[in-house]
């Protein structure tokens, strides 16, 4: 750290990942005030774009800040009002601003947004889920901006081809500015009509932080964290409803096995094999205090309260064979009557060949393959193949496994998946 404590000097190497990971933790953060700033996504994407190769360009030579994502901001803001007095739309407004930025008033080291920061993301997740849009075209296109997802993660996410995740996207954006959407957060009574997108998002993102669809990280810690922090925001913002509570609940039972779930080499650990000592006990009990919280509102649980039911099965059993898992399958089942999907069913047959055996979860799973287009998804050849080593049929298991090691976009997964081979090549049971 140089000695007035803004800038740290480095190597090139070391910069480049200090400047990934600061755009990785605060992209959403950065856009989404830009997004408050012009009153435009796709220009403040492209601003905040401006930014991160200015700072490619700069930040090996003359230090990392202190404050990246706010030296990201402002460098943005620069460029947008250098845009606008090339266009003679400097208002009033953006005067002030011009005048803050040109005189020095905001060091790029200290976020003047750094207060409001989180309202400007929760801000920008209400209006990328406008009633305007289709909620596929919400989804997706909150994936991208808040998430930071790209589109081949947002297509595996969301079972729809990359072309057709794009698109949505694309028109998404178009849509928005058509409309003239505000960029400010929506009134209160406009909120219900929204949850659902907005649950869905937090939850997608939580989901890929949890598991990541590509890269050589087993997780994301980053991408749940901020799933978890709107999780808290929305908490506060609305305490009357239910699956606002259980999302949070759900979210707050998977993290608590976070340490657990890799080595200190960043392999995974499967369920079976973890450290339960290594669970957060703190992070279960705010879980489980949140499910509660969901139940007391007394509307009957959701498919967010169903899953946060779930994982609070597996955060109370002491080993794998001590969970409850005839609970789990009735709370599958009903989870699959009330928000079906061929996902829900897949977890659903794991659930039964631990409480029943391996033969009846194979038929679910056949059932599913027969009834729905699931050709480029890793999860139905994974559990075909390890419940096809179960039954003791090692070339059809060898097969599904090769299958979904080939479709896995992660590395860690991949290698998981090819360590089993072996194993049908061996005939051992696969636990």
């Amino acid at each position: 750290m140089s000695d007035d404590g803004t800038m740290i000097r480095s190597g090139a190497e070391s910069v480049t990942r200090t400047l990934e990971a600061v755009w990785r933790l605060e992209s959403a953060r950065v856009i989404a005030t830009l997004a408050r700033y012009v009153g435009d996504l796709d220009w403040a994407e492209d601003l905040a774009q401006e930014a991160l190769a200015e700072a490619v360009a700069k930040w090996p030579a003359g230090g990392i800040p202190r404050n990246g994502g706010a030296w990201l901001t402002t460098v943005a803001k620069r460029k947008a009002i250098d845009e606008w007095r090339r266009r003679d739309r400097l208002d009033a407004r953006i005067a002030i601003l011009a005048q803050e930025l040109d005189t020095g008033e905001q060091s790029s080291d200290r976020d003047p947004d750094r207060d409001r920061i989180d309202d400007d993301v929760l801000r920008l997740v209400f209006i990328s889920c406008h009633p305007v849009l289709s909620r596929e075209a919400q989804v997706a296109l909150t994936l991208r901006v808040i998430g930071g997802l790209t589109t081949d993660e947002i297509a595996r996410a969301l079972l729809v081809p990359v072309a057709t995740a794009r698109q949505r996207i694309v028109r998404a954006k178009k849509t928005l500015s058509a409309a003239k959407v505000p960029f400010e957060l929506p009134d209160a009574t406009s909120f219900p009509a929204r949850l659902g997108a907005v649950l869905e998002v937090v939850y997608l993102v939580f989901n890929e932080g949890y598991a990541a669809t590509s890269g050589n990280a087993w997780m994301r810690a980053d991408l749940a964290g901020e799933a978890l922090r709107l999780g808290l925001l929305l908490a506060d913002l609305m305490p009357g409803e239910s699956e606002v509570h259980a999302l949070l609940a759900l979210m707050e039972l998977q993290a608590s096995r976070f340490e657990a779930r890799s080595t200190p080499d960043g392999d995974p650990v499967l369920l079976p094999d973890q450290d339960r000592t290594r669970w957060d006990s703190i992070q279960i009990r705010r879980g489980r205090d949140a499910l509660a919280r969901a139940d007391r509102l007394g509307v009957g649980r959701g498919p967010y309260a169903l899953q946060a039911a779930i994982a609070e099965c597996h955060a109370v059993a002491a080993a794998t064979a001590a969970t409850d898992w005839e609970k789990i399958v009735l709370l599958y089942e009903a989870l699959g009557q009330i928000s079906p999907s061929p996902v829900v069913e897949l977890n659903r047959a794991v659930a039964v060949s631990m409480a029943t055996g391996p033969a009846t979860a194979l038929m679910i799973v056949d059932r599913v393959a027969e009834e729905h287009d699931l050709a480029g998804y890793v999860l139905l050849p994974a559990i075909r193949g390890d419940l096809l080593l179960r039954l003791g049929r090692q070339d059809e298991a060898r097969a599904q496994l090769e299958t979904a090691a080939r479709l896995t976009n992660n590395d860690k997964e991949r290698a998981i998946l090819l360590a089993k081979i072996p194993l049908a090549e061996t005939g051992k049971e696969v636990q």
